[in-house]
């Protein structure tokens, strides 16, 4: 592949920008409320899970730009993602105790049962390293009805023999409470963790006693005397210390899939999935370059890289068997952006071989949809588009999903899209995802304005109509940016091409701690 010195620039630009956006979430609540913070001889939320994971080990952080372009703090006054604890990859929520004390907006609440699912889904332990004073008030019409449900995951992890540990550092008030009080094992940092239901104020307010923290709610009180506290620590790393020792004492046992014990990189270099993503995407590119610096590559028992099916039909979707750390996966990655008959029944098969066999799926966009047209229409796209759709919606293997470069329309339902519970969804900074290209959906309006016009005996005036279509142009390129989808949530994190084989490498190696098994009863297949 010949390096494209415009593209490389224009996605290392992207990244950059990433860099200081994934730099806002990091800084908290800013620079005087770190300093306070610390003052009080406190570690902050990321230096807490840097302590609790095994050393050297990844931590997979997720959705650290929520509530990116929203009136609050970029990622949701929490962070949460997947690390290693004693050899067990466990789902870590950490509260920010810097952005206005910990407590949850709408946008913690979308990423907290984000976090919720997957562990779900994926069958791990959660631990919560809480200090929270509840629910963010002046929003409370937004998170107080559904935040119940973070409860309700917690027990319902518990029945499913999914161990939560929560580690009290400091404040856990009012709902910040229900944590530690419905979570396995709890540990409270003594003279530091305060959890109550009320504070003295509210309960002086409420029943005219007059209370201290300690005697309310201190570390101490309920190590001693409510028993809510299962471990008391003398400060926040005895604390991390107790919480590895609970893990450690788990039993935890893998149930799903066993990688290959040794496997080879890639058989292309990586760093040129910087080179790879033309900068309009309106422009082709083939997604085996992608493929190939993803996977793993050929080694004494993997003869091929990767092993492409039905390669003569179809050719805009390619398809194909590969190993990646290990793991035995199905790839399905746009080739030419469109999909069309051919696409949609070739996908729909290797779907169900997939499942057949027992193989998570992972999914490479690059599409602008479904084939449109008379000729199209005529052949049977609608029914061949559903029975790709069919086959993804009804799939149980695993499947997880790269939007690399765009994803429009059915496209980004055919392939998967979040709206299709693929177990993690991550993009490139150079992905766009929406109904259709704003220049498309602007001509569209245009078209439908024109007609109106007609139709009613009135001069379109296409001058007048130009500043619209401009706006509505601008607008739909911003909404289609993957900071403002990640923003409201519609992914797991906007990631640097160049980290996509480790991240789906942490993905496999989660979703095998429970067994794969596909399905073969697809429903009805319109035919």
């Amino acid at each position: 592949m010949t390096t494209d010195v415009s593209n490389r620039e224009a996605m290392l630009a992207k990244i950059e920008e990433l860099e200081a956006e994934h730099a806002k979430a990091v800084a908290g609540g800013g620079e005087k409320y770190v300093a306070r913070h610390r003052a009080r001889g406190k570690l902050t939320a990321r230096e807490r899970i840097e302590l609790l994971v095994d050393e050297g080990s990844a931590f997979l952080e997720l959705q650290p730009l929520i509530g990116w372009g929203s009136d609050f703090a970029v990622g949701g006054s929490m962070v949460t993602g997947i690390g290693v604890v004693e050899g067990v990859e466990c789902l870590i929520v950490a509260n920010d105790p810097t952005v206005k004390g910990g407590s949850l907006n709408p946008n913690s609440l979308k990423k907290s049962f984000r976090a919720a699912e997957i562990a779900a889904r994926n069958g791990i332990p959660t631990i919560n390293l809480t200090e929270s004073g509840g629910a963010d008030l002046p929003t409370q019409k937004d998170i107080f009805i559904p935040g119940g449900q973070g409860f309700r995951d917690l027990t319902r992890a518990s029945a499913a023999k999914r161990p939560t540990i929560s580690v009290v550092f400091g404040n856990s008030t009012a709902g910040g409470a229900y944590v530690p009080g419905m979570s396995d094992y709890v540990i409270m940092v003594k003279e530091a963790a305060k959890v109550f239901l009320a504070g003295p104020p509210l309960v002086k307010m409420a029943t005219g006693e007059d209370t201290d923290d300690e005697s309310l709610g201190g570390a101490e009180m309920h190590s001693r005397v409510s028993g809510s506290s299962d471990f008391l620590a003398v400060d926040e790393r005895d604390a991390i210390r107790i919480a590895r020792r609970v893990v450690a004492r788990l039993n935890w046992r893998k149930r799903g899939p066993v990688p290959a014990p040794t496997f080879a990189e890639p058989e292309l270099d990586p760093d040129g999935l910087l080179d790879l993503i033309p900068t309009d995407l309106k422009e082709p590119f083939d997604p085996r370059e992608a493929i190939l610096r993803i996977v793993d590559g050929i080694s004494p028992d993997n003869a091929v890289a990767f092993d492409e099916f039905k390669p003569l039909y179809g050719s805009s979707l390619c398809v194909g068997w590969a190993r990646l750390h290990g793991y035995e996966i199905g790839i399905l990655a746009n080739a030419r952006g469109v999909l069309m008959s051919e696409e949609a029944q070739k996908a729909a098969q290797f779907i169900q071989l997939a499942n057949q066999k027992d193989t998570p799926l992972l999914f490479l966009h690059n599409t602008t949809g479904y084939m449109v047209g008379t000729d199209y229409e005529q052949g049977g796209i609608i029914k061949h588009g559903a029975q790709m759709i069919n086959a993804v919606s009804n799939s149980k293997v695993p499947h997880l999903t790269v939007i690399m470069g765009a994803s429009y329309g059915a496209g980004n339902y055919g392939m998967n899209g979040r709206a299709y519970d693929p177990r993690f969804l991550f993009t490139w900074p150079s992905a766009k995802s929406a109904v259709m290209g704003p220049a498309q959906l602007a001509g569209v309006m245009e078209i439908v304005a024109r007609q109106s016009a007609e139709s009613k005996g009135e001069v379109f005036d296409a001058g007048g109509f130009a500043g619209v279509r401009a706006m509505v142009e601008g607008m739909i390129e911003e909404q289609s940016l993957p900071f403002f989808l990640s923003g409201l949530g519609y992914d797991d994190g906007v990631i640097d091409p160049r980290d996509t084989r480790t991240v789906l490498g942490i993905c496999l190696s989660v979703l095998a701690n429970q067994p794969v098994e596909g399905e073969m009863n697809f429903g009805v297949f319109r035919l």
